[in-house]
């Protein structure tokens, strides 16, 4: 009895120096089909995202606030993506990674970092499609150069500042043991699951931060798409009002894949959260959402194309000279 108290002491005071990421060990049979899957996904998201900056960089009609916005998100998109995809195609094959402490704590902050800066890309973005649909004759007034600058280096910031609180906070919650995480990158749930100390004041924490970040922004979004279609309604023009319909209704629902899944997996009680159906969500907005935006956001777009064929041409022009 002596032995197994001082046992369970021992193990107490332990502090875990290293995590093993599970990721997809109870579907062993399908991890060579969703390391190709998500190969796959992360090849496209970094070319997609790489051919927008390359275009908008080269072409002087794309030096637009829009497409600083969209160069901005796509230079996100690689780094916020190749934060969780190459750890997840690791571990599909090494079937259970393991990560130090430090290192978990570092992925931690930079998803936070960049998902946070992509909600406000996003909001801002939609504010600007605001101005240009609703207020077209004082649009370059509003959103001039000096001021899109602005906007875009505050939302960095603010994501750099988001990033700090979460991931301080689970640094200093206690691990004992055990050391298995269940999930494919070291998120805010599943850590605070595996703590063996108090987690209260940290789950408020990242509630409220949540609730400030995702549903403000998503509300902005929403109400920026709100006054855009009841502008385009007034479009007298009914291939207008399509055209219009599309490219809006297509960037929504990417903006609502994005804030609905994150907003399920952090704005909900903790008790109710399966690790399984986390890992399913959590694959929305790390793979799928930034492999869509380059997709929906421009090449949907009619003089991003027109740029993209004078870009390729002109390259095609100098190799064969």
């Amino acid at each position: 009895m002596v032995l197994v108290l001082v046992t369970m002491e021992f193990w107490n005071a332990t502090t875990i120096m290293k995590f093993q990421l599970l990721g997809f060990q109870n579907i062993s049979e399908w991890q060579n089909f969703l390391f190709a899957i998500f190969l796959f996904f992360y090849i496209l998201t970094i070319i997609g995202n790489i051919l927008i900056i390359v275009v908008v960089s080269q072409d002087q009609r794309l030096h637009l606030p829009m497409y600083s916005f969209l160069k901005h998100l796509s230079f996100l998109e690689i780094w916020y993506t190749t934060t969780i995809v190459p750890l997840l195609l690791t571990n599909l094959l090494s079937q259970g990674l393991s990560i130090s402490f430090s290192a978990c704590m570092i992925q931690l902050y930079f998803f936070v970092f960049f998902g946070a800066t992509e909600c406000f890309l996003l909001a801002m973005m939609a504010y600007d499609r605001y101005l240009a649909v609703c207020n077209p004759l004082h649009y370059t007034t509003l959103m001039s150069s000096e001021v899109c600058i602005k906007l875009i280096f505050g939302s960095w910031i603010t994501g750099i500042g988001t990033g700090f609180l979460p991931a301080l906070m689970i640094s200093e919650l206690n691990f004992c043991g055990p050391n298995q995480i269940n999930h494919f990158f070291c998120d805010l749930p599943p850590l605070m699951q595996l703590s063996c100390s108090s987690t209260f004041i940290t789950e408020i924490t990242i509630f409220i931060l949540s609730i400030a970040v995702l549903c403000i922004c998503f509300l902005l979004t929403l109400v920026s798409y709100v006054f855009i279609v009841s502008s385009v309604l007034r479009i007298p023009s009914a291939s207008g009002r399509i055209k219009t319909f599309s490219t809006c209704g297509s960037h929504l629902a990417v903006v609502t894949i994005y804030y609905g899944t994150m907003i399920s997996m952090y704005v909900r009680p903790n008790a109710h959260k399966s690790p399984e159906l986390n890992k399913i969500i959590s694959i929305f907005y790390t793979v799928v959402t930034p492999l869509l935006n380059p997709v929906i956001y421009s090449l949907r777009n009619k003089d991003f194309k027109e740029a993209v064929r004078k870009v390729i041409k002109r390259k095609c022009s100098m190799y064969s000279v």
